[in-house]
């Protein structure tokens, strides 16, 4: 709800504060003072066009600030904190600037923000209706989210429904076409992993047998030289007995060493310590030569098996290039590239039953959208004659409204239909959209009984009407007065009238004062109290503020309005 305007520089006015209170609020004044200027200013707090023309002769440029309260929480209140804005007490700070040169700077919550952002806001904060703004209710996507509030429950259930299968139905698509437009990537993939497991399978590879292979074939490629190396490192241990001369050996000289050492051991202890660590000597060699025996013995050149060992090595290597750096990588590539397989096999599977799932949600969807017509048909005939009898009591008579839902073939957020509010302002004319088929006047009174209809299931907080009573009088004007302050039981609005049957239900009343000095025009306003609502009627009744006939018709007014006024006087 706005709490407070303040207009600096734009039109007429130097420098006003309205201060705005709950239920209705009127705004009056002269002709020329600049009541159309405080519904301007309103639109350019709200992301309106910036036309420098509007700013003060003389100015540099005008600036409009709005104090709004804001719940917390709730949507417009995310958006400013998005948008790096704050909100103290639940209450946010507009601003909106144009220079004279057509330069235009906004801010939001003490935050520089983009123009279009607080348009955006404005869809959740105010409805502007008058002659050169923007209406709200003329967009279709705000035709149909009024329409399905004024439906109710019955639509809200039915929404919930359609929103369930319509997600999931997106869902699953998106999924279902991802897989068939990879099908060809898919197949190519497989076939890939397909020979490359069919190639290690046919290998055989073992864990370790490339290590293995290797130090085989090293052995195998050096068969003659370690013969030749264990051979003598055997003779020169025990000697060679077929030799004929035997020469000295290791294992005969330490023996020899451990006998001189154990004849007279016993006489020193350090000695025979040394003889110990001979006689451990000795053992350790027998072993070696032993073992160089059989070794010399187990090495075969086997070419036969060379060449075996070397094309095994050369099919591992060959593996070991496409899938791993060794045969362990090589078989845990195969592991994994299986699994993908029976992934990608699987997916033709998956291919049939989200096809299945889409086709079944599909007729949810169907059914769904076809009980979202049927409310939204049923909705939009209480609507338009709810619409019909209201403009009947606002001076058009013959006016009818009505509401065009066409359904589609394409399944949207909300369901197949377009919904499309349309106006006849006479019998024998066409029912036509709202924007052609009303002049500006009718258009402000058209949405004053569109609003008053809606009123309820609007969540719009704020409404903002000018001209709403232009080419009326007498009875229409008090209906219009009187739907205005049934409007403002429900919500904040905000009225630029020069009918002084409008502004006598006023919860409270703005005047737009002006004065003159030498040829520069100022306006100010002035929140009026009761007295001064009386002279301004007086005014606004016969041209005189001190007319005791225009007086005792403004007190009669004010009195015949009291019952109605969402906000009474004390």
């Amino acid at each position: 709800m706005l709490e407070e305007v303040r207009i600096q520089g734009l039109g007429v006015i130097d420098d006003a504060v309205l201060e705005l209170s709950p239920g209705l609020t009127v705004v009056t004044g002269e002709t020329g003072a600049g009541k159309t200027m405080v519904v301007t200013g309103l639109g350019l707090l709200f992301g309106g066009r910036a036309d420098p023309q509007r700013v003060r002769p003389g100015a540099d440029r005008a600036v409009v600030e709005g104090r709004l309260t804001v719940p917390e929480g709730g949507r417009v209140a995310t958006r400013v904190f998005e948008a790096g804005g704050d909100i103290d007490d639940d209450v946010l700070i507009l601003n909106r600037t144009v220079s004279a040169e057509g330069r235009s700077r906004a801010t939001m919550g003490g935050r520089s923000a983009p123009v279009s952002l607080l348009a955006y806001l404005a869809d959740d904060l105010v409805a502007v209706h008058g002659q050169s703004d923007q209406q709200r209710l003329l967009r279709s996507d705000r035709q149909r989210s009024s329409l399905d509030r004024f439906a109710g429950d019955d639509l809200a259930r039915a929404m919930k429904r359609y929103s369930v299968a319509y997600r999931r139905h997106r869902e699953i698509s998106a999924e279902l076409e991802e897989l068939v437009e990879r099908a060809r990537e898919r197949a190519q993939e497989a076939d890939l992993l397909r020979f490359g497991v069919e190639e290690i399978t046919a290998a055989e590879p073992l864990p370790g047998e490339d290590a293995e292979l290797l130090a085989e074939e090293t052995r195998l490629a050096h068969a003659d030289g370690l013969r030749v190396a264990s051979t003598t490192a055997h003779e020169a241990l025990t000697g060679d007995p077929a030799a004929a001369e035997v020469q000295a050996d290791v294992v005969g000289l330490l023996s020899a060493a451990r006998q001189a050492v154990a004849s007279v051991s016993e006489h020193d202890p350090d000695l025979a310590a040394i003889g110990g660590r001979l006689d451990e000597a000795s053992y350790i060699i027998t072993d070696a030569a032993t073992e160089l025996a059989s070794y010399s013995e187990s090495v075969d050149a086997d070419p036969a098996r060379l060449a075996a060992v070397q094309e095994r090595r050369s099919l591992l290597t060959q593996l070991s290039r496409k899938y791993g750096e060794t045969t362990d990588e090589v078989l845990t590539w195969a592991e994994n590239a299986a699994k993908r397989l029976a992934d990608l096999d699987g997916d033709d599977e998956r291919i049939d039953g989200l096809r299945a799932e889409t086709e079944e949600l599909a007729a949810r969807m169907e059914e769904a959208a076809g009980e979202l017509t049927r409310i939204r048909e049923a909705a939009a005939e209480r609507f338009g004659t709810a619409v019909t009898e209201e403009l009947t009591a606002l001076a058009m008579p013959h006016a009818r409204v009505s509401v065009r839902i066409t359904t589609g073939e394409e399944f949207g957020p909300h369901g197949r239909d377009e919904v499309e509010l349309l106006l006849a302002p006479h019998p024998s004319s066409p029912p036509l959209p709202l924007h052609k088929g009303a002049s500006g006047g009718e258009l402000s009174r058209v949405m004053l009984a569109i609003e008053v209809v809606f009123a309820g299931s609007d969540p719009v907080p704020t409404f903002v009407f000018d001209e709403v009573d232009a080419g009326v009088g007498g009875k229409a004007a008090v209906e219009i007065g009187r739907r205005l302050a049934r409007l403002a039981q429900r919500a904040q609005v905000i009225v630029v009238t020069h009918l002084p049957q409008v502004a006598a239900f006023a919860d409270a009343h703005l005047v737009v004062e002006k004065s003159t000095e030498g040829l520069v025009i100022e306006s100010g306003v002035v929140l009026l109290d009761r007295a001064g609502r009386v002279r301004e009627l007086s005014r606004m009744l016969a041209g005189l503020e001190d007319s005791e006939l225009g007086r005792a018709h403004a007190e009669e007014l004010l009195s015949n309005a009291d019952p109605e006024r969402a906000y009474p006087a004390a």
